[in-house]
């Protein structure tokens, strides 16, 4: 009995360490309205439909308005971060254009582990 209590001990570790491994952090840096990145920077439109590779990003359609809270910066600066209705998420800047800039000075802060987590029900889950 104390075996199987073993190797199941053994492979929630690995579960853990492979998902732990595999957590993609997109930049280590971005721009925000403030410091605590909760302030919206800019209202976009969509130019291009967008369909993002997993949970952390937002998809959309043309035409479709997004409130911009954050940039990524130095490493990744293709990526923002917005929110369409109750939906949240990395775009590419490149599929949006800007309508109206809400917050002119920006600042940058360091990235958290969890602006990389997506949540599924009531877990979070590393991509």
């Amino acid at each position: 009995m104390s075996r199987i209590l073993d190797w199941r001990i053994l492979l929630l570790v690995i579960s853990f360490l492979t998902s732990l491994q595999s957590a993609k952090v997109l930049s280590e840096w971005k721009k925000c309205g403030d410091r605590e990145c909760e302030t919206a920077m800019s209202r976009v439109q969509a130019i291009a439909d967008y369909l993002g590779p997993d949970c952390r990003y937002l998809n959309f359609k043309i035409g479709e308005e997004i409130m911009v809270y954050s940039k990524l910066s130095r490493k990744n600066e293709n990526l923002w971060t917005g929110s369409k209705g109750k939906e949240f998420g990395y775009f590419p800047k490149d599929a949006v254009k800007v309508e109206e800039v809400l917050i002119a000075e920006e600042v940058e802060v360091l990235t958290k582990e969890t602006d990389f987590l997506c949540l599924h029900g009531d877990k979070y889950t590393f991509e």
